[in-house]
C-alpha cells in the first residue's frame, strides 16, 4: 500500500496518520533535499486549456487530419484528448506526413492556448522562490516546448531557462511515461536523478520519474487524481503548491545576510 503524504502549510495541515507512513519523506523534505525541480507543465504550472477546451482542440485536430486521409477509426477513438489522439495517429501512420501534420497542428493549438492559460495557484511564486533559493529548474512535459516558452514569457518568468524546457519531440513514442524528457532535463541541468525531484499530476509523470529514479511529488487537486497517482506508486501528493512555496521561501530567508549558511541544494 502506498503512503499518503500531504504538504503542511497554514492552509493545508492534513497528513497521513499511520505509523508506517511516518518513515516516508514528505513533500517538504523531498524539495529541501533536491538540487533541481522538474515541473510537468499542464497542471502543476498552468491550466493550459482553461480557455480553449481540450475536447475542442482534439476535434479540430481530427478535422484537419481527416483531409489528409487519416483513418476515420483512429480519429474517432480519441476525440476528447489531443495528446492521446496524436499517439493513436502515430501508432497507425508511423513517422510519415500524417503524424508530422498532427504534431504541427497540436503545437499550433497549444501555443494559442498558452497565450490565455491560467497559471496554477502559487506556481509562478514557487518558480521565483526556487530560483532565489538556488534550485535548478526544468520543465518536462508532453506539451510543445514552444507553448511552454510562450507561457513563461507572458508571465515574465526567467526560470526555467529556455534550454531547460524539454517538451514533445517529433516522435510521439517518446511521450511520458517514456522518461525521455526527464533524461534530457537531467543532462541539461547537470543533475543526478536522485538529486532531483519531479512535480507532476498524472500517472505518466510518476511512471517516467520512477523509470529513472527521480523522487516524485504528485500534484493532486482532488481525490480522483490522488488515487490515480497512488495506483502507480506515488507516495507523496499535495493538493496545493502553497506548502512547497513556503518551504522554498524558508530557504530564501535562510540565505539572507546574517541568517547563516544556505541550505543543501543551493547553487554554487
Amino acid at each position: 500500500m502506498t503512503a499518503r503524504c500531504e504538504a503542511a502549510s497554514p492552509a493545508d495541515t492534513s497528513s497521513s496518520g499511520t505509523p508506517s507512513e511516518a518513515d516516508e519523506p514528505g513533500p517538504a523534505a523531498l524539495l529541501s533535499a533536491a538540487e533541481c525541480v522538474l515541473f510537468d507543465f499542464d497542471g502543476p504550472l498552468c491550466r493550459l486549456f482553461a480557455g480553449r477546451p481540450a475536447a475542442g482542440v482534439a476535434a479540430r485536430l481530427a478535422e484537419g487530419l481527416s483531409a489528409l486521409g487519416c483513418d476515420p477509426e483512429v480519429l474517432a477513438a480519441r476525440t476528447d484528448d489531443p495528446l492521446a489522439l496524436l499517439q493513436e495517429v502515430a501508432k497507425h501512420h508511423g513517422d510519415g506526413p500524417v503524424t508530422a501534420r498532427a504534431e504541427w497542428l497540436l503545437t499550433a493549438e497549444e501555443t494559442q492556448a498558452a497565450a490565455g492559460a491560467t497559471p496554477t495557484e502559487h506556481a509562478l511564486e514557487l518558480i521565483g522562490a526556487l530560483d532565489a533559493g538556488g534550485w535548478k529548474q526544468a520543465v518536462t512535459t508532453n506539451n510543445s516546448p514552444v507553448a511552454v516558452a510562450r507561457f513563461l514569457r507572458r508571465h515574465h518568468a526567467s526560470a526555467p531557462a529556455a534550454e531547460h524546457i524539454h517538451g514533445r519531440t517529433s516522435d510521439p513514442a517518446l511521450l511520458k511515461p517514456d522518461p525521455h524528457c526527464l533524461v534530457r532535463a537531467l543532462e541539461s541541468t547537470g543533475t543526478a536523478a536522485a538529486a532531483a525531484v519531479m512535480i507532476g499530476d498524472s500517472p505518466a509523470d510518476c511512471l517516467a520519474a520512477k523509470a529513472v529514479g527521480v523522487p516524485f511529488i504528485g500534484y493532486a487537486v482532488n481525490e480522483r487524481k490522488r488515487r490515480a497517482l497512488e495506483d502507480v506508486g506515488a507516495r507523496c501528493s499535495v493538493r496545493s503548491l502553497r506548502g512547497l512555496l513556503e518551504t522554498a521561501r524558508q530557504r530564501v530567508r535562510s540565505r539572507e545576510p546574517g541568517a547563516g549558511p544556505p541550505g543543501a541544494g543551493s547553487r554554487g
